[in-house]
């Protein structure tokens, strides 16, 4: 999985203000162009491109996963365990609202996983997740 090429990521946001602020210096995700109707940001690697929207997003659906309510969609990455604690421990201290708090997932089963969700100020949902064993990633 060395080889991935990044992906790339439009999602709609009301505020560029808001989005600047939330991914550049809550998350920490560096800046790269922008305009005065979108923003790229570096997402781990990945290409994610705010674009201005003004209409209100609307709320995600959600389903049912290990007993907690998960927004549909949502996007997000998977981390290295390491990364993941840092994430958290960054968006505990920012005081960042979560949907999900961070947790394991599947203990003890195929799949176990951290993950948590928490939403952007346009109410985009965000997951991330890490493996202990990155091999578990597509196990069944």
């Amino acid at each position: 999985m060395s080889n991935l090429q990044p992906f790339h990521l439009a999602f709609p946001v009301q505020d560029l203000d808001a989005a600047r602020k939330f991914y550049g210096e809550v998350m920490g995700c560096t800046e790269g162009r922008s305009s005065d109707e979108w923003i790229d940001f570096n997402f781990y690697g990945h290409q994610i491109v705010a674009h201005l929207a003004p209409a209100p997003v609307s709320p995600p659906a959600g389903n049912e996963v290990d007993g907690k309510h998960v927004p549909v969609p949502h996007f997000g990455v998977v981390l290295t365990m390491e990364q993941w604690q840092a994430l958290a421990d960054r968006m505990t201290r920012a005081g960042t609202k979560f949907e999900i708090e961070p947790y394991i997932r599947f203990k003890g089963e195929v799949g176990e996983q951290a993950t948590m969700f928490f939403y952007d100020p346009s109410r985009n949902a965000l997951e991330f997740k890490a493996f202990g064993d990155i091999g578990q990633l597509f196990a069944k």
